[in-house]
């Protein structure tokens, strides 16, 4: 498909109401407001495509941005492409759900996760935690450093409630991600989760809650699921 022809599919497919949805969730101007189940069935017909992701990315349309970190092969995708959107994205629902997931399939997820956590740009910084809690979710453990997951975990213990607001959403993510895909990560995990408490995060005008490490990687071992990987980041 060309660029002009899923604009246009992007804009048919846009409805006020899921405007003013994203806006309360912090998207800014342009957006359609596509609806991600919408997004879905082009991705189906789009499958993977860089070249066009790298398009859709540049028009700096909300709903395009989304698209292109769905689309994007991380087969092909370079660091510097990386690089770029992570800075460009500063709508947490491009940096942390597009940009991170699409990061975290390709190869350069663990570099990149670790560089971009050291950015003083909160957006860039959520991004590197939310890719680093994709990237454990998916390679084995045999290939993740534990030794800097480990450090990673005592990082977040000592700065998550001094840090920037998506920042410390995506830090207990992070806990979260390493709590139920690392077994043997998963018990430092959640005490590190334990001993956090209450993670505040501003959430705008909206329903969403922070999830609570503790609660969630139990209901995790519970049933069975410790250290299952799963297959892709991306949903």
């Amino acid at each position: 498909m060309q660029l002009t022809e899923v604009m246009d599919q992007l804009e048919a497919m846009g409805s006020e109401r899921t405007r003013r949805i994203y806006r309360n969730h912090g998207a800014a101007e342009p957006i359609f407001g596509v609806a991600v189940g919408s997004l879905k069935t082009l991705v189906k017909t789009i499958k993977k495509d860089q070249p066009l992701a790298e398009q859709l990315y540049a028009t700096g349309n909300g709903d395009a941005m989304y698209l292109a970190g769905l689309i994007g092969d991380p087969k092909t995708v370079s660091p510097a492409v990386l690089d770029a959107w992570a800075a460009g994205a500063e709508w947490y629902m491009v940096s942390e759900y597009a940009v991170g997931a699409l990061a975290a399939e390709s190869p350069h997820g663990w570099d990149r996760g670790l560089a971009w956590i050291e950015s003083d740009v909160p957006h860039i910084a959520s991004t590197g935690w939310a890719t680093l809690g994709g990237v454990v979710s998916v390679r084995s453990d045999d290939q993740l450093d534990l030794d800097a997951l480990d450090a990673q975990l005592d990082r977040v213990a000592a700065e998550l409630h001094d840090a920037p607001n998506r920042v410390r959403y995506t830090m207990n993510g992070f806990v979260i991600g390493v709590g139920c895909y690392v077994a043997s990560l998963s018990v430092k995990a959640r005490a590190i989760g334990e001993a956090l408490g209450t993670v505040r995060v501003d959430l705008g005008n909206t329903a969403c809650k922070v999830p609570e490490a503790p609660a969630y990687i139990d209901k995790v071992v519970q049933a069975g699921r410790l250290g299952r990987k799963r297959k892709k980041v991306r949903c």
